[in-house]
């Protein structure tokens, strides 16, 4: 169990690390709408009805980039809208709030808790399953040995 404790731990906190860096790497860049929003199917019902639609933003080299992003589906061409991207300028999701990075690493550190202790508990298990049936073996040979010694018969 103590094992299960340290390797939720250390999960934890690689997870919330990863996330802390993630927010520092990406940054809010302002994009402008290079096409009409309307007549966009949405992608799903979880999207808040948004649908993709293309953009046009410049990296922190200069560059100009484009890619897609969800928008409102009335959104007009040449309105301005936020992505994210990271170091290099690239689109890349929102980073999780300081909170969402905890609740994240906790869940994560739980499972590695129960993974990790489910793992031992698997491997006393069959451990104690090997040494019964071989203790069974010898016993059934103890058996065999003391039923020769009395002429085949034990009963």
């Amino acid at each position: 169990m103590a094992g299960g404790l340290l390797a939720g731990l250390a999960t934890q906190t690689a997870v919330e690390q990863d996330l802390d860096r993630q927010r520092t790497e990406r940054q809010a860049v302002s994009a402008q709408l290079i096409e009409d929003a309307r007549d966009k199917p949405s992608v799903s019902a979880a999207d808040d009805d948004r649908v993709w639609a293309a953009v046009r933003w410049r990296a922190p080299d200069g560059s100009t980039h484009t890619g897609q992003t969800k928008v409102r589906p009335d959104t007009p061409a040449g309105t301005p809208a936020t992505v994210w991207t990271d170091e290099h300028g690239h689109l890349t999701s929102k980073p999780v709030t300081h909170e969402e990075a905890q609740l994240q690493a906790a869940l994560a550190g739980a499972l590695a808790v129960v993974i990790t202790s489910g793992a031992a508990v698997g491997g006393a298990f069959a451990a104690r399953a090997s040494l019964d049936r071989r203790r069974m073996e010898q016993w059934d040979a103890a058996w065999a040995r003391a039923d020769i010694r009395r002429g085949g018969k034990t009963g």
